[in-house]
């Protein structure tokens, strides 16, 4: 088995952290995004990660080899960002067998052991949501297998979406899909995305069956990394025990802290992370994440994104604050 993992996109909408750094190294519930998506692959036997890199890709190449040095691990670099199938394809001359796609800002709870004898050919994990306009929505017919992919549809009539995690048992198949999916000039929104070229498979007769997921977090926005900060802490991260009989501070859970961060005067909590080198001083804050090396005085934070080494200082409001930036210096 290999996963192929795209993560070549500016990260547009969680700016101004992705300035400096590539969305899957945003720090949620004490590690980054891309950490906890490793995780998910733990109970199962995986060949090799094919990285599809792009902005500041360097620094995703010296997390993998710091922290996951296990990982058997190539990168490919997208120039051209015009697409989820091109990024993809990339990787086309060393994939071969099974695959699976996952993108780098989708956390899902689900039992890939199964798939050691999946039946067949595809299988695209979804979940019911509100409003499906910005993501692609799938199809079923009354046989259980996907009739249709539709990227980004303009309404809610379906609203079963796909989460952004495929199976593929002929990796080469569908390499030849999106090969013809670039030479008929397929796109959607003036970009090549995978529901085009899985489109072409399920027309030739591939068999595609959904698998529903009652647990998915998006870590595309800064509301959805913090509701993923909360569902983190809230089932196994919070690690608030640790600091348990600090008569200095009030801890509420669940939190994540790093013993190395410096707290002093201060309520922290609920669903708060507080990364490595951290110093709090005299402040309340919730619901909020705090990267390495920030510092707060006086602050009374909620909903609050502060970046690595930002100063924030004597403010109520919510922030979101880039990394090495100051606030409150007047």
């Amino acid at each position: 088995m290999q996963v192929v993992i795209p993560l070549a996109g500016f990260g547009t909408r969680l700016r101004p952290h992705t300035f400096t750094k590539p969305k899957p190294l945003i720090n949620v519930a004490g590690k980054p995004v891309l950490g906890h998506v490793l995780e998910m692959f733990e109970n199962i036997k995986v060949d090799e990660f094919i990285f599809i890199t792009g902005h500041l890709g360097d620094q995703i190449e010296n997390y993998v080899s710091k922290f996951h040095p296990n990982v058997k691990a190539r990168y490919f670099e997208q120039k051209e960002m015009n697409g989820q199938s091109t990024a993809v394809y990339l990787a086309k001359d060393i994939l071969s067998g099974p695959m699976l796609i996952v993108f780098v800002d989708t956390i899902v709870e689900t039992d890939l052991s199964l798939l050691a004898n999946e039946a067949a050919d595809a299988v695209a994990w979804v979940k019911q949501v509100e409003d499906p306009r910005r993501f692609g929505v799938a199809l079923v017919g009354k046989d259980g297998y996907v009739t249709k992919l539709i990227e980004k549809p303009e309404d809610m009539n379906n609203n079963l979406v796909v989460v952004g995690f495929y199976y593929l048992k002929d990796s080469q198949a569908f390499m030849r899909a999106i090969e013809e999916q670039m030479a008929k000039n397929i796109k959607t929104k003036n970009e090549y995305f995978l529901a085009d070229a899985l489109q072409i498979l399920l027309d030739k007769g591939m068999k595609m069956r959904v698998q529903p997921v009652d647990v998915w977090e998006d870590c595309g926005k800064p509301e959805t990394v913090l509701h993923t900060n909360q569902y983190l802490l809230e089932n196994g991260r919070d690690n608030s025990k640790l600091f348990e009989g600090n008569c200095d501070n009030i801890i509420i859970p669940p939190v994540h802290i790093d013993p190395s961060a410096h707290i002093t005067r201060s309520v922290i909590g609920p669903n708060v992370t507080i990364a490595a080198g951290c110093k709090v001083e005299g402040s309340i804050i919730r619901d909020s994440i705090i990267d390495e090396g920030a510092m707060i005085q006086t602050g009374l934070l909620a909903h609050s994104l502060i970046g690595k080494d930002a100063r924030v200082i004597g403010k109520y409001r919510t922030f979101n604050v880039g990394d090495s930036s100051e606030v409150g210096f007047e």
